[in-house]
């Protein structure tokens, strides 16, 4: 029979976690769906159960030394209502689902399910993300693209917990989030966009840019983007090409019942388009 763990604290869910082989539940948005079963029968789970959504220590929200962190219980509607969080970092929970399953859903529970498609992934690369693990054994920070290996893949170990996310914060001037699905709510996206950028004095000061569902993991070039760096806006034009040709050759969409390849690499690398030459060129 699968115990559920309910921990009254993190420390005491940290011991369970060290002592017990556990499937771990936040806001249960994606394991409840992945064990289900149907004619109101419990759901499959394949091992023990430890829910950690309730813990008081994960629900914080806080800027620290010019970077934003948050917990890992906090829910995506509790992260739209807060003051302390950006507008750009907000772009991409407010697509995400329905307010339902918002109201359970957490950012860490989506960075964890490490899905191709995960909604927030593009945004949690391009401002360089950390997520922070903790276990009996210690605490470890991870960027976000380290403790992602692939897709539904990462290094948390059977002993872990992830709880907490964090985000440098600045003053980008620009922000940009496109997703491609089959509808506008409750879809799974077939391809999605993230870029934010800093302009001043009509040049280019910085530039993060990440593409979603187009490869097992975000894709996001560095040298892509420090090529957009000091360039003056009536130069980007020029450039373009030659950055869809780069990110063109890092792409690697599948074919699936959701869409094709193709279409998934051609929307990517318009929205691309869209994002230097009608938003960064203006």
């Amino acid at each position: 029979m699968v115990k559920v763990f309910i921990p009254g604290t993190l420390a005491e869910a940290l011991e369970i976690r060290g002592l017990h082989k556990t499937l771990i539940i936040n806001g249960g948005t994606d394991v409840m769906v992945k064990y289900r079963r149907w004619n109101g029968m419990a759901p499959n789970f394949p091992m023990d159960v430890l829910h950690i959504g309730s813990l008081a220590e994960l629900k914080q929200i806080a800027i620290v030394e010019g970077k934003l962190t948050i917990g890992a219980a906090v829910t995506l509607s509790e992260l739209l209502e807060h003051p302390l969080v950006p507008e750009y970092i907000k772009l991409p929970i407010r697509q995400m689902a329905s307010p339902a399953i918002r109201n359970m859903g957490t950012l860490a529970g989506n960075l964890c399910n490490a899905s191709a498609s995960g909604d927030s992934l593009p945004m949690l690369y391009a401002l360089d993300a950390e997520v922070t693990l903790a276990s009996v054994r210690g605490i470890r920070k991870l960027p976000v693209r380290q403790f992602i290996t692939g897709a539904k893949q990462t290094q948390l170990q059977p002993d872990e917990l992830a709880t907490e996310v964090t985000l440098p914060l600045a003053d980008y001037t620009l922000s940009y989030y496109r997703k491609i699905g089959g509808r506008q709510v409750n879809a799974i996206a077939k391809a999605s966009f993230f870029a934010v950028a800093i302009k001043k004095n009509g040049s280019v000061e910085d530039v993060r840019i990440a593409f979603g569902s187009v490869a097992p993991t975000v894709i996001r070039c560095r040298a892509c983007e420090e090529s957009l760096i000091g360039t003056a806006e009536a130069g980007l034009a020029a450039k373009i090409e030659t950055v869809r040709m780069r990110y063109g050759e890092l792409l690697t969409p599948l074919d699936d019942t959701r869409s094709t390849a193709d279409y998934r690499r051609q929307v990517s690398l318009r929205l691309l388009e869209d994002f230097i030459g009608r938003r960064l060129a203006k």
